[in-house]
């Protein structure tokens, strides 16, 4: 199976969907899996729009510059047969003699006019439309026009021109020249020739298709100059009025076919819109048109999407007339008609073969479904701006229904949602800015709490610091979150030398601190969330008095130790447990007053003058 005619350059491809637009067979499908369209090849026609329009040089034609670089290469000998627009695609050289020289120096040995085919193929028209018996008939000249028919028009496949085209034509002619061995390169404007080359064979086999723009490739490839080339003329047969068969009626020129409007047989119609209307109208209103159809796809072959640049119509147009003029001042008649005589006995019959690529209509439902996804209802069902590349809103749906193509095309729609996204998003973004500023009030508050914390955190610590009994906070894994100075003077030099790396002894373990008998009171309290308050430890040749009590239950615990041995807790301690005595056994004395009498009130005076020495004692200290 060969390469397909057109087809996409993946990475190119923007969708832009300008190729859709022009595609008048919408032989290009877009799917929402991908990320480029995509040419269905059992659908096109090979008009070449699609390449022509897209600026991005995505679309691409099947090359047949290796193809014709393998025929030049090989041992048969290579003839070129090129179309008479040629005239129209080498405005810049200067005499047709040196574009002969030049695709000769290519490699070819022959170098022979299609126009001559045009001429021969002219005459085969004139017979047709003279010997009318009831029946018209839609030339087959243009390749585009006759791939339309039989794909999206098949009924009238009856009515294509039963003639081969002037590049079959051509072939057939050289081929009894030259001989059987003959490699034949078709040079024109046309890329659906491509495919029509691939129709035939025997004499009419066609063995490669070069576009003018391959052949000016070719050209530069080879460095191939006209300034450096001598003239050489094309090889017999010499064409005649078929050089103006660029132009759409040129071949009823070539002819002298009657074109005068009153008597005429046959109607020219060039232009992709145009052609596709005559069909149509053909098909339906013949009986009225009762008109025979001279049809090309372009408007003209000097307007083909194989030509370098498709140029100003007009202009090409006065450049194929003045060549015209030119050529017919030098032809000889005589011989031109014998040559006629010679070749126009060969079979330049053909059939044609209905392919239909229309595809089933789908329902009004699925049709309304597609509608409604891109906001119409049926009063705007008939409406389209035409961006999607279908005639009507309507198109777009039933092509979307047939998965030619996606909602995503309609730039109504998608504007429309766009704005209703914007809005949306507008809404969103105030709501987004009103959270913002909530969030920085939050985070101003947050701030000045946290600020506030840390102070607090700091008069704590200060005030920890101050403190002459020892405070520690203990974690659930016996660590120290915290300790003051007076807790780690209690400890001695390791716990000091300790401090002076790691301040406040965060993160130390307690166990390797402090006696088993010590933190297993931690671990206590930890554990049953149940305070100790006043237990006095052992430590080394120390009694300290510990308070216990849980600050997160099971997580942290404070503890508070007095050092037993220090004078000022030892005098405070005194005083405090004196105090305890005398409360607790103050009743007691009451009770035994009676029996004591003043024994009772001086032993209490006694009690008392302890006190009050120890508090004596302790105010001339500070």
């Amino acid at each position: 199976m060969s390469q397909p005619l057109i087809s996409t350059i993946k990475d190119k491809c923007k969708l832009c969907y300008a190729c859709v637009r022009v595609c008048p067979v919408k032989a290009i499908e877009v799917k929402a899996s991908d990320k480029h369209v995509s040419v269905i090849p059992e659908r096109c026609i090979g008009c070449g729009n699609c390449v022509n329009v897209c600026s991005q040089g995505a679309m691409q034609y099947r090359s047949s510059i290796a193809e014709t670089k393998a025929i030049l290469n090989s041992d048969n000998d290579a003839v070129a047969i090129v179309a008479p627009s040629i005239s129209g695609e080498f405005e810049d050289i200067t005499d047709y003699r040196k574009f002969v020289n030049m695709i000769k120096t290519l490699g070819f040995k022959y170098v022979n006019e299609v126009s001559f085919g045009v001429d021969l193929i002219a005459l085969k028209y004139q017979q047709l439309i003279c010997d009318y018996k009831g029946k018209y008939y839609i030339s087959a000249n243009c390749p585009s026009v006759v791939a339309y028919i039989e794909k999206f028009q098949p009924e009238l496949v009856d009515n294509i021109a039963p003639i081969v085209s002037p590049m079959i034509a051509t072939t057939k002619v050289v081929r009894k020249k030259y001989g059987d061995n003959i490699k034949v390169v078709y040079i024109g404007p046309c890329i659906q020739n491509k495919e029509e080359a691939l129709l035939f064979d025997g004499d009419g086999k066609v063995d490669a298709v070069l576009t003018f723009k391959e052949l000016r490739k070719l050209f530069k490839e080879f460095n191939i100059i006209e300034s450096k080339l001598e003239y050489s003329d094309f090889d017999s047969p010499i064409g005649n009025k078929g050089s103006l068969y660029p132009i759409s009626n040129g071949i009823l020129q070539a002819a002298d076919i009657d074109e005068n409007l009153l008597t005429s047989k046959i109607t020219t119609v060039e232009g992709g819109k145009d052609m596709i209307t005559a069909v149509t109208a053909f098909h339906n209103k013949i009986a009225t048109i009762r008109q025979n159809y001279n049809m090309f796809f372009c408007n003209g072959c000097l307007m083909g999407r194989g030509m370098s640049t498709t140029g100003n119509k007009f202009i090409k147009r006065s450049v194929v007339v003045k060549y015209a003029k030119k050529r017919l001042t030098k032809i000889d008649v005589n011989n031109w008609k014998e040559q006629i005589n010679n070749y126009i006995n060969l079979d330049f019959s053909r059939t044609f073969k209905a392919n239909d690529q229309r595809i089933k209509m789908p329902s009004k439902k699925e049709i309304d479904e597609v509608l409604k996804i891109i906001g119409l209802n049926s009063k705007e069902k008939t409406l389209s701006c035409g961006s999607c590349g279908y005639d009507s809103c309507r198109d777009f749906a039933v092509a979307v229904t047939k998965g030619l193509a996606i909602t995503e095309m309609c730039t109504t729609a998608t504007l429309r949602n766009s704005h209703n996204y914007i809005n949306a998003l507008k809404a969103t973004n105030e709501k987004l800015a009103q959270a913002q500023q909530d969030l920085e009030a939050s985070e101003s508050k947050a701030r000045q709490e946290e600020e506030v914390a840390k102070e607090a955190s700091k008069l704590t610590s200060t005030m920890l610091h101050k403190l002459h009994a020892g405070v520690v906070i203990i974690d659930k894994e016996l660590k120290i979150i915290q300790a003051n100075n007076s807790f780690i003077n209690m400890l001695g030099e390791d716990a000091k030398e300790i401090n002076e790396v790691i301040p406040g002894l965060k993160g130390a373990d307690v166990k390797i601190l402090l006696p088993f008998n010590f933190y297993n009171l931690f671990s206590y309290v930890l554990t049953n969330n149940e305070d100790i308050l006043n237990r006095d430890v052992q430590f080394e040749e120390n009694i300290f008095n510990a308070s216990i009590f849980t600050i997160k239950t099971h997580k942290i615990v404070g503890v508070i130790v007095r050092d037993m041995s220090s004078p000022e807790i030892r005098k405070e301690e005194v005083v405090n447990r004196v105090t305890d005595v005398i409360d607790k056994n103050l009743e007691l004395v009451q009770k035994i007053g009676f029996l004591l009498g003043e024994g009772a009130s001086e032993t209490e005076q006694m009690l008392n003058s302890i006190i009050e020495f120890y508090k004596s004692q302790k105010d001339k200290k500070k």
